[in-house]
């Protein structure tokens, strides 16, 4: 459905959107709204643990993340991370990348249209020699994708503001390995195309965070933004994004703001969009998004759409891309990893009030050619629950023991039960607290995966 009702020109005019064309609104906008939040959230927040402390700035996370990470639902404790937040508007800007002795190591590029771009993998031979790659958009002034020399690869990204985000497996039990790629993660380097040619220019110097943060308009809540600046955020967002006329998901989204008074190209204006009722448009988010999340309890709509998430621009419906920026934002496709839910026994939500255990034989164990983790959340949030052993998730990276049979036995309780090894204890507060459990395979064997079932959840 679009918006056909409304008039083309609009002047503060009021938009009485009925309910059906919220939703339609809420489905084609909501990885925008998500990823304006997520990607400014990693540049600009001073709050978020992770931020890289600006544009065209660089954050090597050497730590496995803790429950102060609150910028994105359900992030990872399983990796580390090193965040480059780009900025292309200026001029392009180059990513500079050691090699690394890991398993284990992507590159994952996502601009706010929320698809994603897998440039490097270990999957694939990268990382095991030092490489640059340069990002450009559509608007970059002044560059149209020529080679330059030193430049191993150059990207085209849909947007002029991405994350380039280096997951890297750090091998934590073994000490050596782990120093080195810390080493590695430290050593990545982003600079402008002039710096790299050694033309240092006066717009070659890196904004401060205030300077940076005054460009764009206000991020914060996805709920918050629907409600209190959506026309705001999605004239930005459109100014900043590469449309496509004959992509459908593109030409919906446009097709869908225009009567409000937003296309590309625009200043924002707030007395010439139109006037929606922001409150009616936040409850339609929040449906959604509540119904987004009831699917992951679906196991017939997971086994059909697990391993069509977060797919390149071109590979994906509207409803997935909507669906995967309300649960978990940003993941990768199933080539590189896949994301399976932990359900329960009795199919009933888990709550922090009771124990369970997730019980996996030695030929149950999930297909995951580099390595698997199940990290705890609450449902609200998607946060990690804080306790004082720093402990959220089981896996290679964050501990675990296998049984002398090679099978495992993690039980999420109050209490460490006897007898069961405290790496694969996940602490609990005893709290009516609605629990979410997210298994991580990495380098899946996706033919394995087709035979395989994730593991259940049973109550204590």
């Amino acid at each position: 459905m679009v918006l056909a009702s409304l008039p083309t020109m609009v002047s503060a005019v009021p938009a009485k959107l009925s309910e059906a064309e919220r939703q339609e609104l809420v489905l084609r906008s909501y990885p925008y709204v998500a990823m304006f939040n997520v990607n400014n959230k990693f540049a600009l927040d001073p709050e978020n643990p992770l931020s890289s402390g600006g544009y065209n700035h660089v954050k090597a996370n050497t730590d496995l993340a803790d429950h102060t990470v609150q910028a994105i639902a359900r992030p990872n404790n399983d990796t580390l991370y090193t965040i480059a937040m780009i900025d292309v508007t200026e001029e392009p800007v180059v990513l500079k990348m050691p090699a690394f002795d890991s398993t284990y190591v992507s590159l994952m590029v996502t601009a706010y249209d929320h698809y994603v771009n897998i440039p490097l993998s270990t999957a694939r031979g990268d990382f095991q020699k030092p490489s640059t790659i340069l990002f450009y958009s559509q608007r970059t002034p002044g560059y149209a994708g020529t080679p330059v020399q030193g430049v191993d690869k150059v990207l085209e990204v849909s947007g002029d503001f991405v994350s380039a985000v280096l997951r890297v497996m750090p091998h934590a039990a073994e000490p050596d390995r782990l120093e080195g790629n810390r080493a590695a993660m430290r050593s990545v380097d982003l600079v402008r195309l002039s710096t790299f040619l050694g033309k240092e220019t006066e717009r070659g110097k890196r904004l401060s965070l205030r300077e940076d943060a005054a460009r764009f308009p206000n991020f914060g809540n996805d709920f918050e933004i629907f409600e209190d600046r959506f026309l705001e955020v999605m004239q930005f967002v459109v100014n900043h994004t590469t449309f496509n006329p004959k992509n459908d998901l593109d030409t919906a989204l446009l097709t869908i703001l225009k009567p409000l008074g937003v296309e590309p190209g625009k200043a924002y204006d707030p007395d010439t969009v139109a006037e929606i009722d922001g409150a009616a448009l936040r409850r339609t988010a929040e449906r959604f998004a509540a119904e987004s999340l009831a699917r992951m309890n679906d196991e017939e709509f997971l086994f059909a759409n697990l391993t069509k998430t977060f797919q390149p621009k071109g590979q994906m419906s509207a409803e997935l891309l909507a669906i995967q920026s309300v649960i978990g934002p940003i993941g990768q496709p199933a080539q590189e990893a896949l994301y399976p839910p932990v359900n329960t026994t009795d199919g009933k939500g888990m709550n922090a009030l009771n124990d369970y255990e997730i019980v996996m034989a030695p030929q149950e164990m999930p297909p995951a050619e580099a390595f698997w983790s199940v990290t705890l959340y609450d449902t609200d949030n998607g946060f990690f629950i804080p306790n004082d052993r720093m402990k959220y998730s089981v896996g290679e990276n964050a501990g675990y023991r296998l049984d002398e049979d090679g099978g495992i036995r993690i039980v999420i309780a109050a209490e460490q039960p006897d007898g069961l090894p405290e790496e694969n204890w996940l602490p609990i507060e005893r709290a009516d607290v609605g629990l979410n459990v997210i298994m991580r395979l990495y380098n899946p064997d996706l033919q394995r995966y087709k035979s395989w079932s994730p593991p259940k959840a049973r109550r204590l």
